[in-house]
């Protein structure tokens, strides 16, 4: 049997992470290991809205000069840098923890997400 969380626990969790980024943390799209930054997109000042184990972002600002590269993970951090919570970013149908249309972005692109979430684990 796999370990899970109860429900209230996983509200909390969801209830942290949205504690921790703050105001005016950002979205930064990375390359392998973090070793570079491709883009950066601003999050609202108050990051998103809590639905039970489930963060719902509101709008994030596109990123117009993007620093280009190739994005392999992301990062939500705070206004500081700080790494609240990391995960992978494939291309659209790979299965990755964030999906775009094109990995590959050339220095002075826009960089734009439509939609993203965070669900507390199980």
């Amino acid at each position: 049997m796999a370990v899970t969380h109860v429900a209230t626990l996983r509200n909390t969790l969801a209830a942290a992470v949205l504690a921790a980024i703050g105001a005016s943390g950002v979205l930064s799209f990375e390359t392998t290991g973090g070793a570079g930054v491709v883009a950066t997109l601003p999050l609202s000042a108050t990051a998103g809205t809590l639905s039970g184990a489930i963060l719902t972002f509101n709008p994030i600002t596109s990123d117009t000069n993007a620093a280009g590269g190739t994005i392999a993970e992301f990062a939500i951090q705070t206004s500081a840098l700080a790494d609240v919570f990391r995960g992978s970013v494939t291309a659209t149908g790979g299965g990755g923890d964030v999906t775009l249309s094109s990995l590959v972005i050339t220095a002075t692109d826009t960089v734009s997400v439509t939609a993203l979430s965070y669900e507390a684990p199980l």
